[in-house]
């Protein structure tokens, strides 16, 4: 796999996102990495990672997050609203998620990655 064919969106200061990221560079994947925090993805980007990934858009969302709370967001928030949400407030965005031709993942546990590579 080369560094075209996987991509990470990564925070940096996240455990899981460096576990992940050294996961696949530990696979002799050197990943293009997407810092989401700074280059925020469009509500359209995030809806097809998770309709490749194959889960709701509630499911792609870090509930744990005070803005989650202060916003009243929950599983019945329309899709359209937490994704809009989370272009607005990036670190809603449950992270690492990781992309290669074999589809996406959300790499919590991170050896979800092996499902895609």
């Amino acid at each position: 796999m080369t560094v075209s064919e996987a991509t990470i969106y990564h925070n940096p200061r996240c455990s899981t996102s460096r576990k992940g990221k050294a996961y696949l560079e530990e696979r002799g994947i050197s990943p293009q990495v997407v810092k989401y925090l700074d280059d925020v993805p469009s509500a359209a980007e995030l809806r097809k990672l998770y309709d490749r990934a194959g889960i709701a858009v509630h499911d792609g969302i870090r509930t744990k997050e005070t803005v989650y709370r202060e916003l009243g967001l929950s599983p019945e928030t329309p899709e359209e609203e937490l994704l809009q949400t989370m272009v607005e407030n990036p670190k809603l965005i449950e992270r690492p998620i990781v992309v290669t031709p074999k589809g996406v993942r959300i790499a919590r546990p991170t050896e979800v990655i092996d499902e895609i590579l």
